[in-house]
């Protein structure tokens, strides 16, 4: 069970297209912003001022999310989320790393629709019936207290 995504798709002839490999970037509303070739992280950073990059690879449960420096490039085919800067400062717990989780998938999965999807906790999703079917997101989440410590984070 799950979504389940190809980097491949079938061209009418049978033959196997390969999809381009993008750096993608997943902005705090959940909007998804991919690049074709390599950017340095300063370009994507001016223009959020308060906020970081992290790399998904390197985000771990109880440690700190390693910010990725502003000449670096970033690299095709990974992901990346613009986080706060206040977020530098703590280490990242279980529920973080799921609300991410669940941010990415949606915004990989339906990219047109997935901030507008954490803004207002419902998304529209394709159905067979009448093109678009909306429900509950689950996606929600603009602010959440974790666990007994009490601190708040938000994405």
């Amino acid at each position: 069970m799950g979504i389940c995504s190809s980097s491949h798709l079938m061209s009418k002839n049978g033959r196997c297209l390969s999809w381009p490999s993008t750096a993608k970037i997943i902005h705090l509303d959940g909007r998804l912003q991919e690049f074709l070739h390599p950017i340095q992280a300063g370009l994507i950073l001016s223009q959020n001022p308060n906020c970081f990059l992290c790399s998904s690879e390197s985000m771990f449960i109880n440690s700190h999310a390693p910010q990725v420096p502003d000449k670096e490039e970033l690299q095709l085919g990974q992901i990346y989320f613009l986080m706060p800067l206040s977020k530098s400062r703590s280490p990242l717990s279980l529920q973080d790393l799921c609300i991410l989780a669940v941010k990415a998938s949606a915004a990989i999965a339906y990219p047109n629709t997935a901030h507008l999807a954490i803004k207002t906790g419902r998304a529209a999703f394709p159905s067979a019936a009448q093109g678009y079917c909306n429900m509950p997101s689950g996606l929600g989440i603009n602010s959440h207290t974790g666990g007994d410590s009490g601190r708040g984070i938000e994405f």
